[in-house]
Order: structure tokens, then C-alpha cells, then sequence
């Protein structure tokens, strides 16, 4: 679903484990690693989206993890010119997308990036809070930024209680 101004609605997932280290995974057949995220489909809400996507991406279903909140409003980013695909209407200029932090209540052997046809990522692993800034691409790490200091206090307040929902 691609907004009146070019953005396309999109989800975000930060999962992380009860150390409070976050999936980080790896773009299959790049050197490129990122959040798990993906699009909003027409008819979809966003938590279903969220779930689907986390299943797709990282083979966990809702079961698996504890939802511990979102960002309160979208963050946008826009891509790069070498990626607009000036022949697709509407043009998609770029992303805005909920984030939604998530903790994983299972196992790290219940990730499985093969749950797709068509897998997304070919590794993965824990990383610090904010390692991911250091690595993300360039034109997504206001995005990652603002979504990283935004649930911070959530993941800190979990952290020091887990019996807080």
C-alpha cells in the first residue's frame, strides 16, 4: 500500500531476547543486515501484518513472543534515487513504517529464516541495543535512531521487571 505521497506502508520488528539483545539478521546473498520488516498488505492491519511478517521472516509465530509495545507514529525514510522504480504507479518514494518491539518467549532454535517460500534473510544473531546503528544501511538509520530511543525505555522497564506487561 503506497500512500498519496509515495510512501509505502511497512512494519517494523525489533525482537529481542531476555538478555535485551536484538535479531540482527543478514539480507540473503548480501552483505547487508537489517531488522526483519515488510509491507502492510490492503485489508490488513497492522498487528496482522506484524505477525505475518514475523512468521515469513523469522519462522516465529505470535505464540513465541510477548508484543511489548510500538512506536506511537509512523517514521519515515526515503530511498535513494539508484532505487526509485520510475515505471511502477504510484511511484514509491519510500518507507513509513511502525515499529513494533517484541520479546522472544521461546527458543532461539524456533528461528527459522527457511519458513517462507522465498526467505528474506540467511543469517542471524544477537546483537547490543544499539549495534545495529553502526551497521544499517545509510538512508535507514535516522529510522532505526528514532525507533531504537522511542522503545529503549519499554525495553529497560522489562528488563528490570518481567512480570511487566
Amino acid at each position: 500500500m503506497i500512500d498519496s505521497e509515495g510512501y509505502r506502508a511497512n512494519v517494523g520488528i525489533i525482537l529481542c531476547n531476555e538478555q535485551g539483545r536484538l535479531l540482527w539478521a543478514r539480507r540473503i546473498g548480501q552483505d547487508a543486515w537489517q531488522f526483519p520488516q515488510g509491507g502492510i498488505k490492503p485489508h490488513e492491519t497492522r498487528k496482522e501484518a506484524l505477525f505475518r511478517e514475523l512468521h515469513e521472516e523469522v519462522g516465529l509465530t505470535s505464540s513465541q513472543v510477548e508484543l511489548i509495545g510500538s512506536t506511537s507514529d509512523w517514521l519515515r525514510y526515503d530511498l535513494p534515487k539508484r532505487f526509485l522504480r520510475h515505471g511502477s504507479k504510484p511511484l514509491c518514494i519510500g518507507q513509513k513504517q511502525m515499529w513494533y518491539l517484541l520479546r522472544l518467549t521461546g527458543r532461539d532454535e524456533d528461528v527459522r529464516l527457511d519458513a517462507s517460500e522465498q526467505p528474506e534473510f540467511d543469517g542471524w544473531r544477537w546483537v547490543d541495543y544499539w549495534y545495529p546503528l553502526e551497521e544499517v544501511v545509510s538512508f535507514k538509520r535516522e529510522v532505526y535512531r528514532a525507533a531504537l530511543q522511542e522503545l529503549e525505555p519499554l525495553l529497560l522497564l522489562v528488563r528490570k521487571d518481567p512480570s511487566v506487561r
